[in-house]
């Protein structure tokens, strides 16, 4: 299968999705001076944009991952899991939630509160791609990095049926692919 080919058009080129992230790094690194905190990434789609996020904040900051699903083979089942828990306490802990895109928002809102009942200090969330028109829930990411149309995008650590998440870009499917 060659990629390329399954892609319309790209939306960000990796040279603009590297100068967002520096720059998202940055107000973290000035925002969280002298704080304990924790970059939190979500599996699967976030590895990418966390990845290249924690080597663009300058201060000395934990990492730790969690898995939560809401879909099913790209259709959203309805209930929350998570399916990859955190592996250490957060008591009185600053947490940085490390998303790669926020749509309807139910998900982000379910670990938000999860967090917050495991007693963490502050829980915000640092977003690189939002699509305001799907928010189904009332979620405002402090950091957030592009808003993009309702389209289906993959790339940079987003998927469509666990494909394409190593494209350096965040492209849109070709219509019709992603049914």
């Amino acid at each position: 299968m060659i990629m390329n080919k399954d892609i319309e058009r790209i939306l960000f080129t990796a040279e603009e999705l590297a100068d967002k992230t520096t720059e998202l790094g940055r107000r973290i690194s000035e925002d969280y001076a002298g704080l304990d905190f924790m970059v939190l990434c979500i599996l699967k789609g976030s590895f990418i944009f966390t990845s290249d996020l924690i080597r663009n904040i300058t201060l000395p900051c934990e990492v730790n991952f969690m898995a939560v699903s809401s879909y099913k083979n790209s259709t959203v089942s309805g209930a929350v899991e998570i399916t990859k828990d955190l592996d250490v306490p957060v008591d009185n802990k600053h947490i940085i939630i490390a998303e790669d895109i926020i749509d309807s928002g139910k998900t982000l809102s379910y670990i938000m509160n999860y967090l917050k009942t495991r007693h963490a200090a502050s829980v915000e969330v640092c977003a690189l791609f939002d699509k305001p028109c799907r928010r189904n829930v009332d979620i405002a990411a402090r950091y957030t990095g592009f808003v993009i149309p309702d389209e289906f995008v993959v790339g940079y650590g987003l998927d469509y049926a666990e494909h394409y998440r190593n494209l350096p870009y965040l492209g849109v499917l070709k219509n019709g692919l992603d049914k």
